[in-house]
């Protein structure tokens, strides 16, 4: 666990605060972009708030190193890839430092070994233990932006290890709570966490704000605006994260905080959504203790990832069908594994199925309204969507669909739930 206190979960007023800014690749693409940056930071700056600032290596420059290491050898070490890989960050921090410089902005640039975010040695995808906030404080109270690279830190033998992916958001929430900041906010090529996908759902509606339960969800079951390692951080360490767009001068993004009475309202927050989905069935198994573990564990010993789960007992009595759900990309190697598994255990059938998608509603509005799921059910049954798996929690419900179904399932549950206008709606 890292050793840090809570953040302030108050929110800013936007003046005279601490805080943390976060930019990704897209945003600091090109000295231009990287300029557009320094002046969004120099006008915080300007208000009185004290501004750290994360950032990500320049987009496209990740591939290209990971494309020269390719060139060298097709099995580099993790060690020698997390110093190559690191080097990305270490461009950007200078060149953001030196255009707030030029602004007339003083800024001091840092890299992870700098700042002290010490990890542990798991090269490739490194835990943050700790950070060392004492340089940093030092450098904002004689007056100073500090930027710092994300994605990237150090072990307790000295060597520079990565955070693997969504590193940069990760180590910006981090920094966050070590900080005590007021804010967090994490600048995308978004303005915030829709509904759902505007892309499938033209009426998609941004959010004001959404719980770190929602966005956990959200984020686990295919959002893609934040990273679930970076959302679980800013929960535990209670740090208010803010979503904007790098690409818009005004507008209050979405905040993401902790569950209020303000917040109850809402029944449904979003609609998420998975096309990397299959699906697996072995039929005719004997029925009997730990069966699951035989069926399931060398799945699990593949490091392959099982989702939805369901287990039914044959009319017999003496078999037992399981059906289960894993990232496409696994399907392949999955049907090979569960194949074997079922003529070991004398199963009669292995089926799959590779077009399918995972649709789900989230809210936290389903702890104390009942109907959600009869609503649900009956907006898909009404566009004539069959369902082929229910999976639910407090939160959530999601089921999965065929592929060919996914954007007429999507707006017809987003116009049952009235997603497109803000408040509640009855069951």
């Amino acid at each position: 666990m890292m050793r840090m206190s809570r953040a302030n979960a108050a929110g800013i007023d936007r003046k005279m605060a601490l805080i943390v800014q976060k930019y990704g690749g897209t945003s600091v693409g090109s000295p231009e972009r990287i300029g557009k940056v320094a002046d969004r930071v120099k006008r915080w700056r300007d208000r009185g708030n004290d501004v750290v600032v994360v950032v990500s290596a320049m987009s496209g420059e990740t591939d290209r190193l990971l494309g020269l290491a390719g060139d060298i050898t097709t099995s580099p070490t993790p060690r020698e890839m997390d110093v190559l890989l690191s080097t990305g960050e270490q461009v950007t921090i200078a060149l953001l430092s030196m255009a707030l410089a030029q602004r007339g902005c003083p800024a001091r640039s840092y890299t992870g070994t700098q700042v002290h975010i010490r990890t542990d040695s798991v090269h490739n995808k490194a835990r943050i233990q700790d950070i060392e906030d004492r340089r940093i404080h030092a450098d904002l109270t004689a007056g100073n932006v500090v930027v710092v690279a994300g994605f990237q830190g150090v072990d307790k033998a000295g060597n520079i290890t990565t955070l693997g992916r969504g590193g940069s958001d990760t180590t910006a929430v981090a920094l966050a709570a070590a900080l005590k900041a007021d804010e967090c906010q994490i600048y995308t090529d978004v303005d915030g966490v829709y509904t759902t996908d505007p892309r499938v759902v033209p009426e998609a509606r941004r959010l004001d704000r959404i719980t770190f339960e929602e966005m956990l969800e959200m984020a686990s079951l295919g959002s893609k605006v934040l990273q679930i390692r970076s959302v679980s951080f800013a929960g535990r360490y209670n740090v208010p994260l803010r979503v904007l767009s790098s690409f818009e001068e005004e507008g209050e993004g979405t905040l993401i905080t902790y569950e209020d009475e303000e917040m109850e309202d809402p029944l449904i927050s979003g609609i998420a959504f998975n096309r990397d989905e299959a699906k697996l069935t072995v039929l005719g198994v004997p029925d009997r203790p730990g069966v699951a573990h035989q069926v399931l564990g060398p799945i699990a010993d593949a490091n392959i990832e099982v989702d939805m789960i369901i287990q039914n007992v044959a009319p017999d009595g003496a078999t037992t069908d399981f059906t289960f759900t894993v990232n496409r990309g696994d399907y392949g190697k999955a049907k090979d594994i569960l194949q074997r598994t079922a003529e070991s255990l004398g199963a009669r059938e292995v089926s799959g199925d590779d077009k399918i998608v995972k649709i789900s509603i989230v809210g936290v509005g389903m702890r104390s309204h009942a109907g959600i799921a009869s609503t649900m059910f009956e907006a898909l049954a009404r566009e004539g969507v069959n369902i082929r798996m229910i999976s639910t929690s407090e939160i959530k419900i999601s089921v999965v669909v065929d592929d060919k179904d996914l954007e007429l399932a999507v707006r017809a549950l987003h116009d049952a739930f009235e997603l497109d206008q803000p408040g509640t709606i009855s069951t």
